[in-house]
């Protein structure tokens, strides 16, 4: 640079997180000259001194150069640029996914899983994070600061501290080891119980039976505390249109469960057991050392919900298909019944005896409506309503038109023994040729939550900001209705009326 002039600073090789003062002496050969000063490869200022000596002052965060054009006296122009000067006085940035930590194993791998650095000219610097994991104390479950520090090539410093658990893995080991073995002795011990209570029902007819004792034992406290539970409940529901309109598709279970009477007591029900799952949840998160989130209790609490729900669908299912067939049954020994002569209320009578369960008995309270003297049509209505079966009804009906106008009531039961039949064969055929498609939609249906829940044990912070965040909010009504609708349209598609 001899020929135009020199630079008391041609370049910084590295950041500085300070001013930088830079002078240009020209030479003596100069006449004039200007220079420009580009910043981030832009310009940024331009100016013209006469020829005499300047001094150029850089203060703010960038990358600087320098460009100078002189005007020599023997007429002629040049120009030098000088090298970058850096100044770098932004610190670096410090990210953590969690400033809470609860570290239970691969403490170091944990802490290091849990930042990440940036800088504005070193970049990805979360390798260069330093902690000052050594001298804290990882043998104790007590709460202790933890202090990320990176410095970048300029010197700027930055710390982020944090609050770490270190939670005894043998502890938890321990917690888990008791659980399981509890849980094995308590399983074999109801099966112990199971045991008895069946011998005993087989050695009971022949043995004498002691003086009672009317002291409840701990089974019955607890239905009768439930029960009591129960009454306040229904009361406060019976109060609400809402509710009552709810319950009125629950009634239909009111023949499984044994515990409830009514729709609205397995409305009330549902959030007895609702709240017992969620404080089922606070106890072994509390014995783990550790609190439930907002959204955790929310998804206890609707899964608590609706426990009920699926519990009593599969026992109704059950029931019903029992019923039908009882009913199938019952229907072949009426007709058995016709062929050997006797009168319909002799086979009423018959099935009362031959058959067990529900249809039995409703078998045996007709026998009785027919004694007190109510007539066929009138027995077989209150049948087919209380029993609420379609075959139900077509049985009713078939028997008041023969009971009113005449005909051969063998050839009747026939033809619907045979219907019944072959439409329960249709069914079982259904459902043997959509059993693939069957298993396909359920997959598809339970195949969101399988995820939710594996993604939430892997990284229990993931789904945070579905609930915490507006646009997670939104996100999540969206997913929702979607899923309703994709619910709803597959039911409409699978489902066939026979």
């Amino acid at each position: 640079m001899n020929g135009v002039g020199n630079l008391s600073i041609t370049n910084t090789n590295n950041p500085a997180n300070s001013d930088v003062t830079v002078v240009f002496s020209p030479s003596l050969n100069v006449e004039t000259y200007n220079y420009e000063i580009y910043q981030d490869n832009k310009i940024a200022t331009t100016s013209f001194p006469l020829n005499k000596e300047t001094t150029i002052n850089f203060t703010e965060t960038g990358v600087y150069q320098i460009k100078i054009n002189a005007n020599l006296l023997d007429g002629t122009s040049q120009s030098i640029t000088s090298g970058y000067y850096i100044i770098d006085k932004e610190s670096p940035e410090i990210i953590v996914k969690n400033e809470n930590l609860e570290i239970k194993e691969n403490v170091k791998d944990t802490i290091n899983q849990n930042v990440t650095a940036k800088d504005n000219f070193d970049g990805n610097m979360t390798n260069q994070v330093k902690t000052n994991i050594d001298s804290l104390d990882l043998k104790t479950n007590k709460d202790q600061k933890l202090v990320y520090t990176v410095i970048d090539r300029a010197g700027n410093e930055t710390t982020k501290e944090i609050n770490i658990k270190i939670i005894n893995n043998d502890y938890l080991f321990m917690f888990q080891a008791v659980f399981i073995i509890l849980f094995f002795i308590v399983s074999l011990m109801i099966i112990r119980v199971q045991r008895a209570l069946k011998l005993e029902k087989r050695i009971e007819p022949y043995t004498l039976k002691p003086i009672e004792n009317n002291k409840p034992s701990l089974s019955e406290k607890l239905i009768k505390e439930y029960q009591r539970m129960l009454d306040k409940i229904t009361k406060n529901f019976d109060k609400s249109e809402i509710a009552k309109k709810y319950s009125k598709k629950l009634d239909k279970y009111t023949p499984v469960t044994k515990l409830h009477t009514s729709g609205l007591e397995i409305f009330a029900g549902k959030f007895i057991t609702a709240f017992i799952f969620v404080i089922i949840a606070l106890v072994i998160q509390g014995l783990k050392l550790k609190l439930l989130a907002s959204y955790e209790i929310t998804l206890i609490f609707t899964f608590g919900f609706f426990v009920l729900d699926i519990l009593y669908f599969i026992k109704y299912k059950i029931f019903r298909w029992k019923v039908e067939s009882d009913f199938i049954a019952a229907i072949t020994i009426m007709n058995n019944a016709f062929k050997s002569g006797r009168s319909i209320t002799q086979a009423i009578d018959i099935v009362s005896h031959e058959l067990k369960g529900i249809v039995g008995e409703e078998f045996g309270r007709m026998s009785l409506e027919l004694l007190y003297g109510l007539g066929i049509d009138v027995v077989f209505k209150r049948f087919a309503k209380r029993i609420n079966l379609e075959e139900a009804n077509y049985l009713t009906a078939s028997l008041t038109i023969l009971n009113k106008t005449g005909g051969d009531i063998i050839k009747v039961f026939d033809s619907i023994e045979r219907n019944m039949f072959d439409k329960r064969k249709l069914r079982l055929e259904l459902a043997s040729l959509t059993s693939g498609s069957r298993i396909v939609v359920a997959v598809l249906l339970g195949m969101p939550f399988f995820f939710v829940l594996v993604i939430n044990i892997i990284n229990p912070e993931y789904f945070i900001p579905f609930f915490t965040t507006s646009i997670g909010i939104i996100l999540l009504i969206f997913m929702l209705i979607y899923y309703i609708i994709f619910v709803v349209v597959v039911r409409k598609i699978m489902k066939v009326v026979i």
